[in-house]
């Protein structure tokens, strides 16, 4: 019988959640305006943040592997916090071209490897019976961290100037570090941590050929990437249409985004916790595709203030319920694998490109048809992830 974690090793593990949030977008959000007002055109700034965006890309699953191979999980949370220390260092203190690049790298290494890490530390210690219930406390956590820092970097920002948003960022990964150091170290099972079996003498774990070979992890990481294709581009235009034409301010509108979406992400990862407890994840993550269509429909209607709030619910109820289920797949899926957290990687990956393509696609699009036939295109993709959800479902449903 599986004993419930002790408290030295959860609150240290929530607090963490809730410090690494503010590592997961750190400084990013705030770079280009701070770039911008000190001479900086626009094409140099998309430079520095592309390079920084792929660096991201390519080195998630290869990080997801090194965190199943590590015996110390607890180093890959220390070495992101380190990385936005560094990067909020970096560009305070030169504003050249390759130091703000490394300052972008270093953040995006940051963002790579905290997820997975922590998916991995959080299995070590709840173990694969365990690792619903305390990974949908976890994304509570994260989410209320994510809506606080948001709102600290608004006032901070404004009252204080952007400087103080990077001195911010870097307390939160210094808080994180310290946090992440008081989970003891054999509170963390590393074979239950990467998903292995009882005998790994018997059965090492499997090749990293299994990311191709596993047609659930597949499945879930095309069908995110066509959903996330859709759903990333929708709030910038959402926000340019309304400032647009004059019906909101752009500052205040978008921190009002952030922080009304996290906080029903709260809500929303403790009921998928609930959800996926009685039954699985497949429906969960169904009912995430659903709402990206509906936002499409109400974007399409309805803009500036009084669309904001209705489309930022559905927002945050969507990626609630997708931060408590996609880990959760993964986890449950590559059980006896060994390779959690290499899939944990993958995943985030090709859902990153489509999240790093849809901006421009979305922006074009829009440059051509208008914002509102744009905002029914986007949605449609989410009606695409449930055909292919629904049409692979045998692969999938019993996860």
């Amino acid at each position: 019988m599986t004993s419930r974690p002790s408290p030295s090793r959860i609150w240290p593990l929530f607090a963490l959640n809730f410090f690494m949030a503010d590592m997961q977008s750190g400084i990013g959000p705030f770079v280009g305006v701070f770039l911008q007002e000190r001479g900086w055109a626009s094409g140099l700034i998309g430079t520095a943040m592309t390079i920084g965006n792929v660096a991201g890309m390519l080195v998630t699953t290869p990080i997801g592997g090194f965190i199943d191979s590590s015996r110390n999980k607890r180093l890959w949370v220390v070495i992101p916090g380190i990385c936005v220390v560094l990067a909020s260092a970096i560009i305070l203190i030169s504003q050249n071209f390759w130091a703000v690049t490394a300052s972008q790298v270093a953040q995006s290494l940051a963002s790579a490897a905290i997820v997975p890490a922590v998916t991995g530390i959080t299995l070590g210690i709840a173990k694969q019976k365990g690792f619903n219930a305390l990974n949908g406390r976890n994304q509570a956590f994260n989410h209320a961290g994510n809506m606080v820092g948001a709102a600290l970097s608004g006032y901070l920002g404004y009252k204080y100037g952007y400087v103080s948003v990077f001195v911010l960022a870097a307390v939160f990964g210094a808080i994180a570090i310290a946090c992440v150091l008081m989970i003891p170290a054999n509170a963390i099972d590393d074979r239950q941590a990467r998903g292995s079996k009882e005998d790994e003498s018997k059965n090492p774990p499997d090749a990293m050929s299994v990311l191709l070979k596993h047609k659930p992890l597949l499945v879930l990481a095309l069908a995110l990437a066509i959903f996330h294709l859709g759903n990333a581009a929708i709030v910038p235009l959402y926000s340019l249409a309304a400032v647009a034409e004059g019906q909101a301010n752009g500052p205040s509108f978008v921190a009002t985004t952030v922080v009304i979406a996290q906080g029903v992400m709260v809500v929303t990862s403790l009921v998928a916790m609930q959800v996926a407890g009685k039954r699985n994840y497949w429906p969960v993550i169904l009912v995430s595709f659903m709402f990206l269509p509906i936002r499409g429909v109400l974007a399409f209607f309805v803009t500036g203030w009084w669309g904001v709030v209705p489309m930022q619910v559905l927002d945050g109820i969507g990626t609630g319920l997708q931060t408590v289920a996609v880990p959760g797949m993964v986890a449950r899926s590559l059980d006896g694998t060994g390779r959690i957290n290499l899939g944990q990687g993958a995943v985030i990956t090709v859902q990153g490109v489509g999240a790093s393509l849809s901006p421009a696609l979305g922006g074009w699009i829009a440059q051509w048809i208008g914002y509102g036939p744009t905002f029914l295109l986007l949605g449609g993709f989410g009606l695409a992830s449930m055909a292919l959800w629904l049409a692979f479902g045998t692969h999938v449903k019993k996860y």
